[in-house]
Protein backbone atom coordinates (compact mmCIF):
# COMPACT_ATOMS: atom_id res chain seq x y z
CA UNK A 1 0.00 0.00 0.00
CA UNK A 2 1.53 3.30 -1.09
CA UNK A 3 1.37 6.54 0.83
CA UNK A 4 1.71 10.13 -0.32
CA UNK A 5 4.74 11.96 1.12
CA UNK A 6 3.94 14.93 3.30
CA UNK A 7 4.38 18.26 1.54
CA UNK A 8 6.44 20.87 3.37
CA UNK A 9 5.02 24.38 3.61
CA UNK A 10 8.55 25.76 3.31
CA UNK A 11 9.55 26.36 -0.33
CA UNK A 12 12.61 24.53 -1.57
CA UNK A 13 15.75 26.65 -1.63
CA UNK A 14 17.13 27.56 -5.04
CA UNK A 15 20.30 29.39 -3.99
CA UNK A 16 19.13 32.64 -5.57
CA UNK A 17 20.88 34.66 -2.83
CA UNK A 18 24.15 32.74 -2.88
CA UNK A 19 26.95 35.08 -1.89
CA UNK A 20 24.62 38.04 -1.29
CA UNK A 21 24.84 40.34 1.71
CA UNK A 22 21.46 41.42 3.09
CA UNK A 23 19.97 43.80 5.66
CA UNK A 24 16.58 43.12 7.27
CA UNK A 25 14.88 45.54 9.67
CA UNK A 26 12.37 44.40 12.32
CA UNK A 27 14.17 41.08 12.06
CA UNK A 28 13.45 39.64 15.51
CA UNK A 29 9.92 38.38 14.94
CA UNK A 30 7.07 37.97 12.49
CA UNK A 31 7.67 38.72 8.82
CA UNK A 32 11.17 40.03 9.48
CA UNK A 33 12.28 36.86 11.25
CA UNK A 34 10.74 34.66 8.55
CA UNK A 35 12.59 36.71 5.95
CA UNK A 36 15.93 36.26 7.71
CA UNK A 37 15.34 32.50 7.73
CA UNK A 38 14.34 32.52 4.05
CA UNK A 39 17.41 34.54 3.05
CA UNK A 40 19.65 32.07 4.87
CA UNK A 41 17.97 29.11 3.14
CA UNK A 42 18.58 30.84 -0.17
CA UNK A 43 22.30 30.97 0.54
CA UNK A 44 22.87 34.55 1.67
CA UNK A 45 26.48 35.05 2.73
CA UNK A 46 25.41 37.48 5.47
CA UNK A 47 22.14 38.74 6.90
CA UNK A 48 22.34 41.82 9.11
CA UNK A 49 19.35 41.48 11.44
CA UNK A 50 18.22 44.82 12.88
CA UNK A 51 15.62 45.25 15.62
CA UNK A 52 14.95 47.32 18.74
CA UNK A 53 14.18 44.23 20.84
CA UNK A 54 17.43 42.82 22.21
CA UNK A 55 15.76 39.85 23.91
CA UNK A 56 14.00 38.62 20.78
CA UNK A 57 17.02 39.38 18.62
CA UNK A 58 19.11 37.05 20.78
CA UNK A 59 17.38 34.04 19.20
CA UNK A 60 19.26 34.84 16.00
CA UNK A 61 22.62 35.60 17.59
CA UNK A 62 23.85 32.00 17.44
CA UNK A 63 22.98 31.57 13.76
CA UNK A 64 25.90 31.43 11.38
CA UNK A 65 25.94 34.12 8.69
CA UNK A 66 23.80 36.43 10.86
CA UNK A 67 24.96 39.68 12.46
CA UNK A 68 22.51 41.12 14.99
CA UNK A 69 22.32 44.82 15.78
CA UNK A 70 19.96 46.55 18.21
CA UNK A 71 18.91 49.76 16.50
CA UNK A 72 15.91 52.07 16.19
CA UNK A 73 15.28 52.51 12.46
CA UNK A 74 14.17 56.10 13.04
CA UNK A 75 17.72 56.89 14.22
CA UNK A 76 19.30 58.26 11.07
CA UNK A 77 22.79 58.54 12.56
CA UNK A 78 22.58 54.94 13.76
CA UNK A 79 21.55 53.73 10.30
CA UNK A 80 24.42 55.61 8.67
CA UNK A 81 26.84 54.04 11.15
CA UNK A 82 25.41 50.61 10.33
CA UNK A 83 26.08 51.20 6.63
CA UNK A 84 29.68 52.09 7.41
CA UNK A 85 30.06 48.90 9.46
CA UNK A 86 28.55 46.58 6.83
CA UNK A 87 29.73 47.20 3.29
CA UNK A 88 28.84 45.64 -0.07
CA UNK A 89 25.17 45.15 0.81
CA UNK A 90 23.16 43.70 -2.09
CA UNK A 91 19.67 43.39 -0.59
CA UNK A 92 17.77 45.71 1.76
CA UNK A 93 14.41 44.68 3.21
CA UNK A 94 12.67 47.53 5.03
CA UNK A 95 10.25 45.58 7.20
CA UNK A 96 10.00 47.79 10.29
CA UNK A 97 6.69 49.48 10.96
CA UNK A 98 4.09 50.32 13.58
CA UNK A 99 0.30 50.48 13.53
CA UNK A 100 -1.83 53.02 15.38
CA UNK A 101 -5.41 51.69 15.48
CA UNK A 102 -7.83 54.57 15.88
CA UNK A 103 -10.02 56.87 13.85
CA UNK A 104 -8.62 59.94 12.14
CA UNK A 105 -10.02 62.39 14.73
CA UNK A 106 -8.59 60.30 17.57
CA UNK A 107 -5.11 60.60 16.08
CA UNK A 108 -2.74 63.12 17.65
CA UNK A 109 -0.05 65.08 15.86
CA UNK A 110 2.56 63.28 17.94
CA UNK A 111 1.25 59.90 16.78
CA UNK A 112 1.17 61.13 13.19
CA UNK A 113 4.80 62.22 13.36
CA UNK A 114 5.95 59.03 15.12
CA UNK A 115 4.25 56.69 12.65
CA UNK A 116 5.64 58.56 9.65
CA UNK A 117 9.10 58.52 11.26
CA UNK A 118 9.03 54.74 11.75
CA UNK A 119 7.06 53.66 8.67
CA UNK A 120 8.37 56.10 6.06
CA UNK A 121 11.31 58.23 7.20
CA UNK A 122 13.15 55.11 8.36
CA UNK A 123 13.14 53.95 4.74
CA UNK A 124 14.58 57.31 3.71
CA UNK A 125 17.41 56.67 6.18
CA UNK A 126 18.11 53.08 5.14
CA UNK A 127 17.87 53.64 1.39
CA UNK A 128 20.08 56.72 1.56
CA UNK A 129 22.60 54.76 3.61
CA UNK A 130 22.77 51.53 1.58
CA UNK A 131 21.84 52.54 -1.97
CA UNK A 132 25.25 54.17 -2.65
CA UNK A 133 26.91 50.81 -1.91
CA UNK A 134 24.67 49.08 -4.44
CA UNK A 135 25.38 51.71 -7.06
CA UNK A 136 29.15 51.66 -6.58
CA UNK A 137 29.29 47.86 -6.85
CA UNK A 138 28.17 47.94 -10.47
CA UNK A 139 26.16 44.76 -9.84
CA UNK A 140 22.91 46.50 -8.94
CA UNK A 141 20.86 45.62 -5.91
CA UNK A 142 17.41 44.94 -4.54
CA UNK A 143 15.39 47.10 -2.14
CA UNK A 144 12.14 45.68 -0.77
CA UNK A 145 9.79 47.92 1.18
CA UNK A 146 6.96 46.73 3.38
CA UNK A 147 3.65 48.19 2.30
CA UNK A 148 0.09 47.09 3.05
CA UNK A 149 -3.32 46.68 1.48
CA UNK A 150 -4.21 49.54 3.85
CA UNK A 151 -2.73 52.14 1.51
CA UNK A 152 -3.72 53.29 -1.96
CA UNK A 153 -5.27 49.86 -2.48
CA UNK A 154 -8.13 50.13 0.03
CA UNK A 155 -9.21 51.90 3.19
CA UNK A 156 -9.26 50.04 6.49
CA UNK A 157 -11.33 51.26 9.47
CA UNK A 158 -9.30 52.83 12.28
CA UNK A 159 -6.19 52.77 10.10
CA UNK A 160 -6.20 56.18 8.40
CA UNK A 161 -2.76 57.06 9.77
CA UNK A 162 -1.29 53.65 8.98
CA UNK A 163 -2.82 53.75 5.51
CA UNK A 164 -1.35 57.20 4.87
CA UNK A 165 2.14 55.98 5.78
CA UNK A 166 1.84 52.93 3.56
CA UNK A 167 0.55 55.00 0.64
CA UNK A 168 3.69 57.11 1.08
CA UNK A 169 5.79 53.94 1.00
CA UNK A 170 4.27 53.00 -2.36
CA UNK A 171 5.07 56.44 -3.77
CA UNK A 172 8.62 56.31 -2.41
CA UNK A 173 9.17 52.86 -3.86
CA UNK A 174 7.98 53.81 -7.34
CA UNK A 175 10.13 56.94 -7.33
CA UNK A 176 13.32 55.15 -6.28
CA UNK A 177 12.65 52.40 -8.82
CA UNK A 178 12.36 54.91 -11.66
CA UNK A 179 15.38 56.93 -10.54
CA UNK A 180 17.80 54.01 -10.53
CA UNK A 181 16.44 51.34 -12.87
CA UNK A 182 19.21 52.01 -15.41
CA UNK A 183 21.79 51.31 -12.71
CA UNK A 184 20.27 47.84 -12.15
CA UNK A 185 18.60 48.79 -8.87
CA UNK A 186 15.27 47.08 -8.25
CA UNK A 187 12.98 48.72 -5.72
CA UNK A 188 9.71 46.93 -4.97
CA UNK A 189 6.95 47.04 -2.39
CA UNK A 190 4.98 44.13 -0.94
CA UNK A 191 1.43 44.88 0.18
CA UNK A 192 0.05 42.03 2.30
CA UNK A 193 -3.28 41.90 4.04
CA UNK A 194 -3.14 41.35 7.85
CA UNK A 195 -0.64 38.62 8.74
CA UNK A 196 -0.75 36.59 11.97
CA UNK A 197 2.43 38.01 13.47
CA UNK A 198 3.04 38.69 17.19
CA UNK A 199 2.46 42.43 16.74
CA UNK A 200 -0.80 41.83 14.88
CA UNK A 201 -2.06 39.34 17.45
CA UNK A 202 -1.59 41.90 20.22
CA UNK A 203 -3.95 44.25 18.41
CA UNK A 204 -6.31 41.57 17.20
CA UNK A 205 -9.14 42.70 19.47
CA UNK A 206 -9.33 45.92 17.46
CA UNK A 207 -10.56 43.92 14.50
CA UNK A 208 -13.45 42.14 16.20
CA UNK A 209 -16.00 44.78 15.23
CA UNK A 210 -18.15 43.33 12.45
CA UNK A 211 -17.64 46.27 10.09
CA UNK A 212 -13.89 45.96 10.46
CA UNK A 213 -13.92 42.22 9.92
CA UNK A 214 -15.87 42.60 6.69
CA UNK A 215 -13.52 45.34 5.53
CA UNK A 216 -10.46 43.24 6.25
CA UNK A 217 -11.91 40.11 4.72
Amino acid sequence: MSSTPATSSVPSATGKLAGKRCVVTAAAQGIGLATVEAFLREGAALVVAVDINQEKLNQLASQSRVACRVLDVSDGAGIRALAKEFLDINVLFNCAGIVTNQTFLETTEEEWDKDFDVNVKSMFHTIQAFLPQMLSSGDGGSIINMGSVASTLRGIPRCSLYGATKAAVIGLTKGVARDYIRQRIRCNVVCPSPVATPSYNVKKQNYQDSDMVSALG
